[in-house]
């Protein structure tokens, strides 16, 4: 029985048996912006013209913009928020390892700095 929790747990869920929802980052979100997204289109061509495959298509449509949208926009916002991630870690080992020495960049020398008042 423990056994098959923990297959379960480690599968995760599968949008459409291709996309695991819930081990692809930003997936889930992209999914929920979609269906917001479709159902706002849809509903409101249908408001507009009555026409009931038109509306459906351009649901669809919206979807699809949508889903890609989103799922990009929180890809591109990963990708930056690691960069500035591994650029303060590099940051943080180099004042670790300059730190005391005169290739420390926040090391002033005594010659460089005025002694007293002007």
């Amino acid at each position: 029985m423990a056994e098959e929790e923990k297959e379960s747990e480690a599968k995760g869920f599968k949008l459409l048996g291709i996309l695991d929802v819930q081990n692809t980052p930003c997936a889930r979100d992209a999914v929920l912006h979609g269906a917001g997204g479709a159902l706002a289109a849809g509903m409101l061509h249908f408001l507009v013209t009555s026409r009931v495959k038109r509306s459906f298509d351009v649901g669809f449509a919206g979807f699809m913009l949508t889903t890609l949208g989103s799922w990009f926009y929180c890809r591109m916002d990963n990708a930056r928020l690691r960069a500035q991630q591994r650029m303060v870690q590099d940051g943080i080992k180099n004042k670790l390892v300059y730190e005391g020495t005169a290739l420390d960049p926040s090391y002033k020398s005594r010659a460089e700095t005025p002694s007293g008042p002007s």
